[in-house]
């Protein structure tokens, strides 16, 4: 089934985007849970059932742990019309609770992993941290009918909510299970980055990539150098653009953060620096004089790497936005620099990777980045060819981006209007079979740290066409990057993501009606 959306050029105007009809109930598998847990078995016994006698019991006092049950209780109140109430207790479960339990013991679930047992007469779940618990609620809420995710009780027409009898321990296979979001080419308000988020957190990626500066948009306010939001008035096609000032940022992270979900705050440099050369034109060493640019073309923007004042620019805006961050992470870009020489950039290159550890971040970079001697801890996004020979060298790893596989930027097929296609059409199957252990010769898993779907923004301009690029490949990801390879089938795999269509449209998510997935 095709979705009948109307989607204007470049999704300038959205109506209805929604697949012309309800999916039909299917039957689905018995357990529709994405991605697929390492080790799941269904007990012999009856499920349990959910009745407003319902609670949610944590262990011990804990403020994080507290907040994942408190945040249970606010999903699960308006579509079953219970109270809920959330409570402390060492003690012994009460009958129809839900008990969340923090317990460092289980080293073998690590920091994500998470154990859940649903008895006929309670649900308990168990992890080491607090996100292992935000996963396994987030399982949890997999299991119960797609009614779940209603905003009134009145509507949902479920008359019993069940959660089938399952035992399930489980932990991802890699530590970054991310997808970025191009902000800069259009931009994205805090509400829709927040809609983002969502997305990530329902299917356990734990990283929010942000592209906050390109050639055609500067998008965050740094206090030290007001100027650069000179370039803030524009995005690709024209339009008005828009930044985040240091509280929307600090906001934006607070959410993902309350989510598990980590930020990845990224300036491109030295290339796609058009909009920071805009306030800037006297570190300009590209083919042509900065200007506002509402175009796509690559390649022509370039930091002068020979003048100091650009790297005290660049300490300027790496130490705000690092301050305002307190993941690890800081993403420099370095890709598609076409304007200096490959000396030029490698002195480029570790120059600001000095700048980025003194701020008390680890460097990520697009793959390019092997060309420059790179510290131990750096991150490597690979994207582009399919050889990280210049990547593999001891103390760097690989986030697999590649581009025929995750760019999830890229047009279904042929008829899809959204989307580019340089690395051509990306399907849920490409995106789904792979392994990114495998993908480049030499590599192994050890070198690997995960996985990532880039959202380019070229050709959208609002988060409800976001979403029919986003879904459903980014479950698929999500999978991939979660799952154990061995553990992964697509046949399984597409039956179950097809129920999970009526919950994306509960939860008001756009989608494309992949003729792949048995709808």
């Amino acid at each position: 089934m095709k979705s009948t959306c109307f989607l204007g050029a470049f999704a300038a105007v959205v109506v209805a985007c929604r697949p012309s009809t309800v999916p039909a109930p299917a039957r689905g598998p018995a357990v529709a849970v994405i991605p697929a847990p390492v080790s799941l078995s269904l007990r012999g016994n009856a499920p349990f059932v959910l009745g407003d006698s319902a609670a949610i019991v944590v262990d011990a006092p804990n403020d994080s742990a507290m907040r994942v049950a408190n945040a249970l209780a606010a999903l699960l109140r308006p579509p079953t019309g219970f109270a809920i109430p959330t409570t402390t207790s060492a003690g012994a479960t009460p009958r129809h609770a839900i008990r969340l339990r923090l317990d460092g013991a289980r080293g073998e679930l690590g920091d994500e992993g998470y154990a859940l047992e649903v008895r006929p007469d309670s649900v308990h779940i168990a992890a080491r941290t607090a996100a292992g618990l935000f996963h396994g609620v987030q399982t949890l809420r997999q299991l119960l009918p797609y009614a779940i995710e209603s905003e009134n009780s009145q509507t949902t027409g479920v008359t019993q909510w069940t959660i089938p009898p399952v035992s399930i321990v489980d932990r991802p296979r890699f530590i970054w299970r991310g997808a970025m979001l191009d902000v800069a080419r259009h931009f994205f308000t805090v509400d829709e980055v927040k809609q983002f988020i969502d997305i990530l957190a329902l299917y356990k990626l734990n990283t929010l990539h942000l592209h906050l500066a390109d050639d055609q948009g500067w998008r965050i306010e740094i206090k030290s150098r007001p100027t650069l939001l000179a370039a803030a008035v524009t995005q690709v096609g024209g339009g008005p653009g828009g930044y985040y000032t240091q509280a929307d940022y600090s906001e934006i992270v607070r959410y993902a953060g309350e989510r598990f979900i980590t930020v990845v705050p990224e300036i491109d440099m030295p290339a796609h620096s058009n909009a920071m050369l805009v306030s800037f034109p006297e570190l300009s060493c590209g083919k042509r004089a900065p200007a506002l640019y509402t175009g796509i073309e690559v390649g022509f923007s370039a930091l002068c790497p020979d003048k100091e004042d650009t790297y005290r620019l660049l300490d300027d805006i790496i130490r705000e936005i690092s301050g305002l961050t307190p993941g690890p992470y800081f993403h420099i870009g370095g890709d598609e620099v076409q304007a200096l020489t490959r000396e030029q950039y490698a002195r480029f290159i570790e120059r600001v990777q000095d700048i980025v550890t003194k701020n008390g971040k680890r460097m990520v970079g697009w793959e390019e980045i092997g060309r420059a001697r790179l510290l131990p801890g750096t991150l490597s996004q690979q994207w582009f060819t399919d050889s990280a020979r210049n990547s593999l060298v001891p103390g760097v790893q690989l986030i697999m981006s590649p581009g025929k596989k995750v760019y999830i930027d890229q047009k279904y097929d042929s008829t899809t209007e959204l989307g580019l296609s340089w690395a051509g059409f990306v399907e849920v199957r490409t995106s789904y079979d792979w392994d990114p252990a495998t993908y480049v010769p030499g590599a192994t898993e050890a070198n690997v740290a995960g996985v990532e779907a880039p959202l380019w923004s070229e050709t959208i301009r609002n988060m409800t066409a976001a979403q029919q690029l986003i879904m459903p490949r980014l479950p698929a990801v999500a999978e991939v990057g979660w799952t154990p390879q061995g553990a992964r089938n697509w046949e399984d795999f597409r039956q179950r993501l097809a129920p999970h269509a009526r919950r994306w449209r509960l939860l008001g998510i756009n989608y494309y009606a992949s003729p792949q997935i048995a709808w």
